[in-house]
């Protein structure tokens, strides 16, 4: 069984990323993320990832390509309280989905004083620099998509600091890579 991070309020980057490092093209896309054989199905391994997931958090432009591209008529993360980061003040949609217009650090901050289980960063690249500058992610889980995009929304952009890390376990399915990080 691939690996499973689960401790209390564990901050975990699970994201897909090109070769060259980005998780959206250069019109914010990401139906380039499959393998490279349309044909051979990929191996599930985010439901099992997900099954420790309490709460995820994401930013308002990966919430709407969520329900105006890739899952417009069912939520997928049910089960779990999602956070989404906006500078616009908006009501709650439901009491699953909660939107807040302050800073990813202070959020992520407030929900590990709750008792719960993993947090997960869905997106975008905004939220997760703020978290990765402040070297607040426990765990990174990346997926390498077998495409080179030549351009679009980086992931990590030069601003980073230097982060040591421990591999903790890596997968190959249809030519995706997935890693699997931690905090050294």
């Amino acid at each position: 069984m691939f690996y499973q991070f689960n401790s209390a309020n564990g901050l975990v980057l699970y994201i897909a990323v090109s070769l060259d490092g980005y998780i959206a093209d250069s019109q914010g896309l990401v139906e380039w993320i499959k393998g490279e054989d349309d044909a051979v199905e990929s191996e599930d391994t985010f439901t099992p990832f997900f099954s420790n997931i309490d709460t995820v958090v994401m930013g308002r432009k990966t919430f709407d390509q969520i329900v105006t591209e890739l899952s417009p008529n069912r939520w997928p993360y049910i089960g779990a309280t999602t956070y989404v980061l906006t500078y616009r003040n908006e009501a709650d949609v439901t009491g699953n989905i909660r939107f807040r217009n302050m800073d990813a650090c202070q959020l992520v901050e407030e929900l590990r004083q709750e008792a719960g289980g993993d947090i997960w960063i869905c997106g975008g690249a905004k939220v997760a620099g703020q978290l990765i500058e402040k070297n607040m992610i426990n765990i990174y889980h990346l997926a390498i998509i077998p495409v080179i995009l030549g351009g679009g929304v980086r992931l990590f952009d030069g601003s980073m600091p230097k982060i040591g890390l421990t591999l903790i376990e890596t997968k190959k399915y249809n030519g995706i890579i997935e890693v699997v990080y931690s905090q050294r």
